[in-house]
């Protein structure tokens, strides 16, 4: 039997989880913190492979082991591991207070709507699109990956409240700091939860299911869910095929470029993705402000003309370019040679479609696409109905070879 024992953040070590073992595995200051039992081993956890090698053959010599854990060893913890080596029959797991409930504790929050991701470990973008994209996240830490970085990519309009050493009676601080502060500051490796907050779209109202807000009820919306100008905008039959070439999910980065009314903007972050739209006009600017705000989503909006507006920009993970004009060839380029896995592309002008196509090709990307045209039912005097015709357009997606997309997501 393996006894898997939440610790810290408050929660003491019982003295029945520690008896009879002869193996107890745990980070130093875990083991440090309890009393062996007399003969037995002591491990502390560095890389996992080798320690799970050892517990295993305690198991096998059917010997006791009991692992210590930070918080709730089942959150993004060990267990996981553990389960699926040893099986989860051969666990008995007795959780702590998680971190991130301590975390929220402390400074008095509800997180039963908060999204939680970790960077421990793992890439850091994903966090930062996370943060980006909605307004109670909370991130557990780790080398490379703590306050400083995370403050250093989100910039202002977040307010970031860190963890450090929860549960120590002396050592734990909870610190209210902006992105800049927490950017400019060495803080050791005692952080445990960084939580990001977005005042300006507090969630509200009673929950029923935890975590982020569900998907929405619907997408690719009709027109007239968004301010634009003279029907300047991604009908919502191109929209619906777009989005579902984009796939835009929590944790990725998605620009909007030539982004009109920013219709593809609001769309992608209404289904959990983190934005950035381009506009280079300046009433364009805002109108996809104020049609974020309409549906309570945070759309990064940058003022500029691509492609020389997407130099200073994070990676994306998916594109849609929209607009056109002479310059559209380099603009897919560009977009092309930094999108991680997809780029979507809407054209009116048939003289345009071979540009970018070859743009998508010559950047590595397989390239497909299809004419939209379409015919909305339309009323008629008398009570009749007639087929109004859309405008056709042309939709191109390149979409990264399956084997670079791993790549870079390494």
């Amino acid at each position: 039997m393996i006894t898997v024992v939440g610790a810290g953040t408050g929660t003491p070590v019982a003295a029945d989880a520690l008896a009879g073992a002869e193996l107890v595995v745990g980070g130093r200051r875990h083991l440090d913190a309890v009393r062996l039992p007399d003969g037995a081993e002591r491990l502390v956890l560095g890389p996992l492979a080798p320690a799970l090698d050892t517990i295993g053959a305690y198991v096998r010599a059917a010997r006791p082991v009991t692992v210590l854990a930070s918080g709730d060893p089942g959150f993004f913890g060990i267990v996981r591991a553990l389960a699926e080596r040893f099986g989860s029959g051969l666990l008995d797991v007795r959780p702590g207070v998680p971190s991130v409930a301590a975390a929220f504790a402390r400074i008095g929050l509800p997180w039963d709507d908060a999204v939680v991701v970790s960077a421990h470990g793992r890439e850091l973008r994903t966090a930062v699109n996370v943060c980006r994209a909605h307004p109670k996240v909370a991130v557990l830490t780790g080398p490379g990956a703590g306050p400083a970085e995370l403050g250093a990519a989100l910039g202002p309009g977040r307010i970031l409240v860190v963890a450090s050493a929860l549960g120590d009676p002396v050592r734990e601080r909870v610190e209210r700091v902006t992105p800049a502060e927490a950017a400019a500051r060495d803080w050791g490796t005692a952080v445990s939860v960084v939580v990001c907050l977005d005042g300006s779209r507090a969630p509200g109202g009673a929950r029923t299911v935890a975590g982020p807000d569900a998907r929405p009820p619907a997408w690719a919306l009709d027109e007239a869910e968004f301010t634009h100008r003279d029907s300047m905008i991604t009908k919502f039959e191109v929209r619906a095929l777009a989005l579902a070439r984009l796939g835009p999910r929590l944790g990725d980065l998605v620009w909007d470029v030539g982004a009109g009314s920013g219709s593809v903007a609001v769309e992608c972050a209404r289904l959990g993705a983190a934005v950035v739209a381009v506009e280079k006009t300046a009433d364009g600017v805002e109108r996809i402000r104020a049609n974020a705000a309409a549906h309570r989503v945070d759309v990064r909006v940058v003022h500029g003309a691509a492609p020389a507006a997407l130099a200073e920009l994070d990676d994306p993970d998916a594109v849609f370019v929209g607009g056109g004009g002479a310059e559209l060839p380099a603009v897919v380029a560009a977009c092309a040679r930094r999108a991680r896995r997809t780029v979507v592309v809407a054209l009116a002008a048939v003289d345009r479609v071979p540009a970018a196509r070859a743009a998508l090709t010559g950047a590595g990307f397989s390239c497909a696409g299809v004419l939209l045209q379409s015919a909305r039912l339309a009323p008629l005097p008398g009570e009749v109905t007639r087929l109004a015709a859309a405008n056709p357009v042309f939709l191109l997606w390149g979409e990264r070879p399956r084997a670079s997309v791993e790549g870079v997501a390494q």
